[in-house]
């Protein structure tokens, strides 16, 4: 198992190549891809207790301050974790859980996205490969099923945020391509979170593996935290994990530390 520095050259053992955690560092953690490998359909990803243990033994070493940033629903973060009570940022922020469980969601037009919804479910009709993934404030369309629909999924979805106005936006991911609320993203939920206990004042990272993760590497990189991607490609991280298994191995020592 390796990991490089994204300014690195070479490969050295994951504990030289990813940065040494203080005690008071706060952990915002992406789900799919980065504490879990990503499969073919979302709805196909279960929670193993060994990363549940991990993740309630590592918050309680962060004395709180751990939330995971994701795309998904609040809603479907409980179903997975079993209603852990985790502080999540989902729908990429649309909507937030905060430590004293308080939720806060953006206010959105719905009446255009349920239309857009409808558009999509007709085309997901017509290519069953297709998946339609209706958060409530999102929209995803994956394509990993069927990579040569890319294009044509990315032009769909194209063409209903521009119908939908400034108040949406396109978001593309890695085979999946989302409608989702402009101004919200996981850096501004990683920001929201920082400004309230336990978080506050604590050293942030970040680790996740996609597009929609840029913005959580560009905020925390701003604010001085230590950004960590996950997997291959350009990230504006300054650290780099292989997987999820380095991941979680990496959380680990850090539980064994300071747990």
């Amino acid at each position: 198992m390796s990991a490089t520095s994204s300014h690195g050259a070479g490969e050295e053992s994951v504990q030289e190549k990813v940065p040494a955690l203080p005690r008071e560092t706060g952990f915002f953690l992406d789900v799919d891809g980065t504490l879990l490998d990503i499969t073919e359909h979302p709805q196909h990803v279960r929670i193993d207790e060994d990363l549940a243990r991990l993740l309630r033994e590592l918050r309680e070493a962060a004395d709180g301050a751990l939330a995971l940033i994701t795309g998904r629903a609040v809603a479907e973060i409980d179903a997975l974790f079993g209603g852990s009570g985790f502080c999540v940022a989902g729908q990429h922020g649309a909507e937030r859980r905060d430590h004293s469980g308080a939720m806060h969601r953006h206010g959105v037009p719905l009446a255009g996205l349920r239309h857009a919804a409808e558009r999509l479910r007709r085309m997901v009709a017509e290519h069953p490969a297709l998946v339609l993934e209706d958060k409530g404030m999102n929209l995803a369309l994956h394509y990993r099923r069927a990579p040569e629909l890319g294009p044509a999924a990315r032009e769909a979805v194209r063409a209903l945020v521009d119908e939908l106005g400034d108040e949406f936006e396109l978001q593309t991911g890695k085979s999946v391509v989302e409608i989702r609320p402009s101004g919200r993203d996981k850096g501004v939920a990683i920001a929201e979170f920082l400004d309230e206990a336990p978080f506050r004042g604590r050293v942030p990272v970040f680790i996740g593996d996609d597009l929609t993760d840029e913005f959580g590497f560009v905020f925390i990189n701003r604010v001085g935290g230590h950004s960590v991607k996950v997997g291959e490609g350009r990230s504006a991280a300054r650290w780099r994990l292989p997987d999820a298994g380095a991941v979680r191995a990496w959380l680990a020592r850090f539980v064994a530390k300071h747990g």
